[in-house]
């Protein structure tokens, strides 16, 4: 293989979405909506990209984690994913493979992709087969520090625009509070929208059960992390005592919680985070371990990745959706009656804008 598709360089960028003020879900309040932008530019010249979303959390320690393991992949071709992955693997060891380390490890592999497929002029998407040319997309937020009338304005907005589904925070003090908002939900986008609620683990096993029960006149089409994503037999039991179709996955930097889901049949839809489970590779095995049980394939937040390799597996169904970073890359996905289309320039087919920019140093 040529060597000038060896990594010769890289930088790190900080982006910043607006926010008009504090937005908070069941365990998390966010002050800042920002993103860690990596290119890694090859011998040949061209440029891959990746981003992770940051918030305001930890920027020393992953700004470090960059600086530790981006020295390491230098030289190597951007077409040997799997090696810069177990390179990186074997050397975050000693202080574990979870965390800040393994958001490094991704980013690096979604770059290489994405300049893997500049290279090769081709979408990562058609690089790794096409089930299907589109996929259902949800709109996402319903955050707990809404007011009533800004959580209406969300979903409406989402509805007005030909989204055919949305999902709300819950996990309130008292669940009763997330059942009205709920039905005030329900009123606003009528019967021929789906509601999803998500509680970010905020939850305990009596508050989930009567909100679920309660929930079910609402037809809400799935419970989103109800509970902590490592209390199985709480799932179990939400799953045997409701009938409520469980959703899981994006906290997790490895496929053991879906395993032990699988064996208690206490999950129905798969949800990997890109960025956590560390390589495109590893989310698409994830998802055939997901298929081998019949459990489709629905992943956290990074649409403009996420859309492509939905549309690459047989048991993807559909794409969260935030509009958080549109303004500030080159091409926004597109979004047409409820659906999302996968970028068709080659590589992840976007970069972000070098006017909203601004570089770490290393």
């Amino acid at each position: 293989m040529s060597s000038s598709i060896n990594i010769k360089s890289y930088r790190l960028y900080k982006a910043t979405a607006q926010l008009k003020k504090p937005i908070a879900d069941a365990t998390h309040t966010l002050h800042e909506i920002s993103f860690l932008v990596l290119r890694l530019q090859l011998e040949n010249g061209i440029i891959g990209e990746s981003y992770l979303l940051s918030f305001q959390y930890s920027p020393a320690a992953i700004r470090g984690a960059f600086s530790d393991l981006l020295p390491l992949i230098k030289g190597y071709a951007v077409n040997e994913t799997g090696k810069v992955y177990q390179k990186l693997e074997d050397v975050a060891e000693y202080f574990g493979n979870q965390g800040v380390n393994r958001w490094v490890q991704s980013a690096i592999n979604i770059a290489m992709w994405d300049a893997w497929g500049k290279y090769l002029g081709q979408p990562v998407g058609k690089l790794l087969g096409t089930y299907r040319d589109k996929c259902a997309i949800y709109g996402s937020g319903g955050w707990i520090s809404y007011s009533v009338d800004e959580l209406v304005e969300e979903v409406t907005a989402y509805a007005d625009r030909g989204f055919r589904a949305v999902k709300i925070k819950v996990g309130s003090a008292d669940w009763h509070t997330d059942y009205e908002r709920l039905k005030i939900v329900r009123n606003a986008v009528g019967n021929k929208v789906n509601i999803m609620m998500d509680a970010n683990q905020g939850m305990n096993l009596p508050a989930a059960l009567q909100l679920a029960r309660a929930a079910h006149e609402l037809e809400i089409f799935w419970f989103e992390e109800p509970l902590h994503h490592q209390d199985f037999d709480g799932y179990q039991a939400l799953k045997q005592q409701t009938g409520i179709s469980l959703a899981m996955g994006e906290r997790e930097y490895d496929t053991l919680a879906l395993v032990q889901l699988l064996e208690r049949k206490a999950i129905d839809i798969w949800q990997p985070d890109l960025l956590r489970i560390g390589s495109v590779e590893k989310w698409r095995e994830s998802a055939s371990l997901a298929n081998s049980y019949h459990v489709p394939v629905l992943p956290h937040y990074y649409k403009d990745y996420d859309v492509p390799l939905v549309c690459s597996i047989p048991n993807g169904v559909g794409v969260e959706s935030f509009d958080w970073i549109d303004p500030l890359i080159d091409n926004p996905m597109v979004l047409k009656d409820g659906y999302a289309f996968p970028h068709e320039g080659p590589g992840w087919g976007f970069n972000f804008i070098d006017d909203y920019l601004t570089e770490i140093p290393l």
